[in-house]
């Protein structure tokens, strides 16, 4: 049997999780020295390249001396936290990377409580101590902290410390040491990482763990074997976590993970990390496993979501136009399917099947997905981001509360709290440090659906927030979070340059000359909070007399652009986001006026 080791790299977002794991399959041999090979290997989706995040936890492996070593990349945004709960159960160890600047972090916090409560010990990384803010011995007491914060065992914490840039490729054990390759790291992992134990007499039992769908060989699942062995057209079952039996099937094909490649295999052992095809109904956290097998592998369970948006058909006056999905039944189809496949995601719809509800745990989960389809050609209409509420045992409203760790310049600080407690945060800690300010707030989820774009115009673009899901705690009443009022076109056609030039004194605009519009459509905000119904298609009349003066030189102001996460966030109760595959569009759930005024009296 092959000596194996599994490991989760776990860390905050952009602190390094990826790079570094380009740096270990470079050095262990797995690329030619002339092959040409991509940044950021294991981001292979489009949306991962694009935006630079890791968005699915994906399997790779590398072999070390005579161990083959089994690591999987981790999400770092809170969003996909539910990738990050899943994956843990098929290892017997971590790396913590933490950057050497900005020290433990709010998602630092979340992924090492779900390591710790699996009992896994963490190997500690000071990650990029390169920087010229590093700070690494104060960030190495901050750890410790949060580990003893967290109730880590005495086991748990007696972690080993190594010191890297992974952007680089090294990794050493003390700061004075050559900085030449992560030979440290790696042989820590064969050292400090216990084997998985071995159960080679018991039928053969795993958990599904992730779902993915591969076009030649339809669904397939990723997860660890638990015990025994299987091969390849052996007869399995799936049974759910009841026990009960979902359906039956024979393994058609067994894959292994070889660097960024599945290959195929003919037999698996206990430990492997593994991926199987030939079962068209299992899904992720059931247990597939031999016939005889009667009791199902226990799962994390997964936190709730926290928000939710209501997706609907496009059906605005353009809609059918762009996109090839149209209907409710292709969009009902495709939202579940991945709600089987994302176990933090939720799906319910109405009666009339036609209005569907999809809970996620924030703005950036959410629209991932919005924008995910949107590429697969479907046309929707998204509505404003509500939270999700819970009645306690006394028939109180409870709400998601946040923690909310924000780092600004100190001259901005003021600003910030001062927006927060607008909010109704609650200021927990406040530190200075060089230059910085960084404050601790807990505040409720509702309050800061939207507050993105306003805390980048209070620090000038130069604060960074991050958002961590605390708990549910008591409703906290009306919170005044109302931006300006909306500029409304009254006519359908196309914005005339002439009419934009002539308005922009009226507000801030979110559309270019020569795009078409429709009645009901928002095309910018107010300078006051009031809606505005505006003509933005009247063109100018033309004479055949000419006048000196007149023929003033139109300027436009450059439009504001939002994305798809920040539209979303934007808009009111009242109005919805449309999205298609080229076009996204601010417009009101009414677009009649008459309807609208009908709908805001029967509301009061």
């Amino acid at each position: 049997m092959e000596k194996l080791r599994n490991i989760a790299i776990i860390a905050h977002v952009d602190h390094g999780k990826t790079t570094l794991i380009d740096s270990i399959m470079k050095q262990s041999g797995m690329f030619r020295d002339n092959q040409s090979v991509d940044e950021r290997i294991m981001d292979s989706g489009d949306l991962e390249k694009e935006r630079g995040i890791t968005i699915l936890a994906k399997p790779t492996s590398i072999q070390w001396k005579d161990t083959r070593i089994n690591i999987i990349d981790t999400p770092g945004h809170a969003d996909f936290g539910g990738e990050v709960e899943r994956v843990l159960s098929m290892t017997d160890g971590v790396i913590l990377l933490t950057d050497a600047a900005e020290g433990p972090m709010p998602q630092t916090k979340f992924v090492l409580s779900k390591a710790l409560a699996q009992g896994l010990k963490p190997i500690v990384i000071i990650n990029k101590v390169d920087r010229p803010d590093a700070r690494p011995d104060a960030v190495i007491d901050e750890v410790f902290d949060l580990f003893v914060s967290l109730d880590a065992t005495d086991a748990q914490l007696d972690f080993p410390i190594l010191y890297a840039a992974g952007r680089d490729g090294w990794c050493i054990k003390e700061l004075d040491e050559p900085k030449e390759n992560l030979h440290a790291l790696l042989d820590l992992i064969l050292d400090y990482v216990e084997p998985p134990k071995v159960e080679t007499n018991k039928p053969f039992a795993m958990l599904s763990t992730l779902l993915d769908s591969d076009p030649y060989l339809g669904r397939c699942l990723v997860g660890r074997v638990e015990q025994g062995t299987a091969k390849v057209n052996d007869t399995v079952k799936a049974i759910n976590l009841d026990g009960e039996q979902i359906e039956s099937g024979r393994l058609t094909k067994l894959f292994k993970f070889e660097g960024t490649q599945r290959t195929p295999v003919e037999e698996v052992q206990t430990g492997d990390i593994i991926c199987i095809a030939g079962l068209a109904r299992a899904s992720v956290a059931d247990t597939i496993c031999n016939p005889d097998v009667i009791t199902p592998i226990s799962s994390t369970p997964i936190d709730p979501p926290t928000m939710s948006i209501t997706i609907t058909v496009n059906d605005s006056p353009l809609s059918g136009l762009e996109g090839k999905k149209v209907t409710s039944t292709a969009i009902r189809e495709r939202l579940l399917a991945e709600a089987e496949t994302n176990v933090a995601i939720s799906f319910s719809e109405n009666d009339n099947k036609d209005a569907f509800e999809i809970g996620g745990r924030g703005e950036l989960q959410l629209g991932v997905l919005v924008e995910t389809m949107r590429r697969e050609g479907y046309e929707l209409t998204v509505s404003r981001p509500h939270v999700v509420y819970k009645i306690d045992e006394n028939g109180n409203k409870l709400e998601p509360v946040e923690e909310v760790i924000i780092d600004v310049d100190d001259e901005y600080a003021s600003t910030v709290i001062d927006s927060m407690n607008k909010r109704k945060a609650e200021m927990l800690d406040m530190r200075n440090s060089s230059g910085k300010t960084r404050v601790i707030f807990k505040a409720p989820s509702r309050a800061l659906i939207g507050y993105q774009s306003k805390f980048l115009t209070d620090t000038r673009g130069t604060g960074v927030i991050n958002r961590l899901f605390n708990s549910y705690g008591p409703h906290k009443g009306e919170i005044a979070t109302r931006r300006n009022g909306a500029l409304i076109s009254t006519q359908t056609g196309v914005a005339v340059a002439y009419a934009i030039f002539n308005l922009q004194d009226r507000g801030v605009m979110f559309i270019d000359p020569q795009t078409k519009v429709y009645q009901g459509m928002i095309v910018g905000e107010h300078n006051r909070p009031n809606d505005l119904e505006i003509n933005i298609l009247k063109g100018k009349q033309l004479t055949n007399v000419r006048a000196s003066g007149t023929d003033e030189a139109v300027k436009l102001v450059t439009p504001r652009k939002m994305s798809l996460e920040q539209m979303m966030s934007y808009i009111n109760d009242d109005e919805v986001l449309e999205v298609t595959p080229e076009n996204l569009r601010l417009r009101k759930q009414h677009l009649d006026p008459h309807a609208r005024k009908k709908a805001s009296k029967d509301q009061i």
